[in-house]
């Protein structure tokens, strides 16, 4: 697939002073200036990330609210439900308060709604069970914000609600007595990026300030928390960045037992970073509320038994092979789909429907089909009596708005700019899908049809030191807005020892002038008669560290490559 290549630029004045405070290599500085680090004092916050960086949770609207309703629950015997979404993000948050609940109080409880009995969010059934049981108070952990009608049932019945959410409020609220959300338009909280497990560590925070307990009664749920920060890819800025960063020494040095066992599954033996995360952890979690009940996933995370925690991972690592089986198949069937039907292939969205197809891996299958058909993209599955399926976008393309405006023809439908979900009739599937396109076809860019490689800057292969690899090594944990640095060498050449692996793979041989550096590009093989051509190259890559038979080289991951512009 054709790439478009955008190389980023700098103040050059900024990069020439930052080099001369900081005394390291100018590219380093140049991508440090196109991330705000434009000091000395930046730079070091930046690179050496402390706790007490951390904000003080009780600017966000509501926290005493909060920490004043649940202390009245302990004082009074109340009984308190941690209510939490499916996914990673919201099994986390459950984990951690529930846990950090528990140490200062015995009447909590837990609770995961069923993806496919109750859908997203608050549910009424989850409102019902609060109250055959007699809970008074539910804190509801990444979701609430948008459940106004629900919250409101809860109240009518004698159930208090504390929000603890991050998604865009609604212009009307729910009637909580409190809502945590620094996205709130009169909440003065100066970070707003926190994901919900975040929001929920600054609850606990609060709490703990309140009751003098020692700093470690909430942060030793760090390593929850950086996997929440992981999987829900918020920007790896500010407060995230400092959780992060801590809590991956965690997961490194001593996880809980639920993360240790999903490692040991998975076979891990080096360093977890923040992609470990999200291709290791995040999956298996997610899988449980994909495949059947995301409950499991709580309990792997708070068992204190090592064996047992064990067995709970060895569930959810089922249900992830369940979901990769399906996932592969479906996505399958669905290149079938698009290949056979020329009409399909030459639009620029993509709608696809089957009603066998499992409903938890749509959304899946939806970002798997872009990286062949580049272009808006909704995979529909039958659920019962109606449709239903995941949207994703490229970037640059307001999904939700293209949905909305094909309202018509669904039954209900949610979502942001760049994800979203919907149901609808089965028998008006055929109307959206030429209502979409149309709004796609007359509101998408040219250019957003082509993918597009962000390049952070230039180099020549013998800038590329152990010394630089190391400070570039420091800018982790990387994550959305800090990003794995991208770079081009222009004009290298194949050592002659370039050559296909696997069928699918190139191991590169490249040398430019004195400096050569190995490397590896997943599935490139349809270009590899460029580098046949013995001709010179322009190569985009990230730098990494390989090692084998305990030897370390820095070598070079590959993203793309084409021909030099020779004039």
């Amino acid at each position: 697939m054709q790439k478009r290549w955008k190389i980023l630029n700098a103040e050059n004045d900024k990069v020439i002073a930052l080099q001369e405070a900081l005394k390291i290599n100018k590219t380093i500085c140049k991508i440090l200036v196109q991330r705000g680090f434009d000091s000395f004092d930046k730079a070091k916050i930046f690179f050496r990330p402390q706790l007490n960086q951390l904000l003080d949770p009780w600017l966000m609207k509501d926290m005493d609210k909060a920490v004043d309703r649940i202390l009245d629950a302990k004082s009074k015997n109340e009984k308190i439900l941690v209510y939490g979404d499916y996914d990673v993000d919201g099994t986390t948050s459950v984990a951690s308060m529930y846990q950090f609940l528990k140490g200062i109080y015995k009447s909590v409880d837990y609770y995961i709604p069923h993806r496919y009995r109750e859908g997203y969010g608050i549910s009424k059934i989850g409102i019902d069970y609060a109250k055959e049981n007699h809970f008074t108070l539910i804190i509801s952990l990444d979701c609430g914000i948008k459940s106004a009608d629900l919250i409101a049932y809860a109240q009518s019945i004698g159930i208090d609600f504390i929000v603890c959410d991050h998604h865009l409020p609604d212009p009307e609220l729910p009637p909580a007595v409190a809502i945590l959300n620094p996205k709130q338009n009169d909440c003065e909280y100066p970070y707003k990026e926190l994901c919900g497990c975040g929001v929920g560590f600054k609850l606990m925070t609060a709490i703990a300030e309140t009751l003098g307990l020692p700093d470690e009664s909430y942060l030793c749920y760090l390593d929850l928390l950086a996997t929440a920060i992981a999987a829900d890819i918020v920007p790896m800025t500010g407060e995230n960045r400092v959780m992060a960063y801590y809590g991956l020494q965690r997961v490194n040095k001593n996880p809980c037992n639920g993360i240790k066992a999903l490692m040991q599954l998975a076979g891990v033996q080096k360093e977890m970073f923040i992609t470990n995360l999200v291709f290791i952890i995040a999956p298996r979690v997610n899988a449980a509320g994909r495949m059947d009940d995301a409950r499991k996933a709580v309990q792997l995370f708070i068992e204190k038994d090592c064996d047992r925690a064990l067995e709970f991972a060895e569930m959810l690592h089922i249900d992830n092979t369940e979901r990769r089986t399906a996932d592969t198949s479906i996505t399958e069937e669905a290149l079938a789909l698009i290949g056979e039907n020329q009409a399909m292939t030459n639009r620029k969205s993509t709608v696809v429907y089957q009603e066998h197809w499992h409903k938890g891996v749509v959304g899946i299958v939806a970002s798997r089909l872009i990286e062949t058909y580049y272009r808006p993209t909704i995979v529909l599955t039958r659920s019962g009596e109606v449709a239903s399926g995941s949207a994703r976008s490229v970037p640059g393309f307001n999904l939700y708005e293209a949905i909305h405006a094909c309202k018509e023809h669904l039954l209900g439908y949610g979502g942001h700019f760049a994800a979203a979900g919907m149901t609808l009739l089965p028998e008006n599937i055929e109307a959206f899908t030429k209502k979409f396109e149309q709004v796609v076809s007359e509101t998408i860019h040219e250019d957003s049809l082509i993918p597009e490689i962000v390049i952070d800057a230039e180099v020549s292969f013998n800038e590329l030191t152990t010394s630089f690899y190391n400070i570039i090594h420091q800018m982790e944990p990387y994550g959305p807005e800090n990003l794995r640095p991208v770079f081009v060498v222009r004009n290298v050449l194949d050592s002659g020892n370039s050559k296909l692996i696997k069928e699918n793979h190139i191991r590169f041989c490249l040398k430019q002038k004195d400096s050569g550096f190995k490397g590896i590009g997943f599935n490139m093989a349809e270009k590899f008669f460029l580098i046949e051509s013995k001709k010179p190259l322009d190569v985009v890559f990230t730098l990494e560290e390989n090692e084998w038979n305990g030897e370390k080289s820095l070598q070079v991951k590959v993203i793309d490559f084409k021909l030099s512009d020779i004039k």
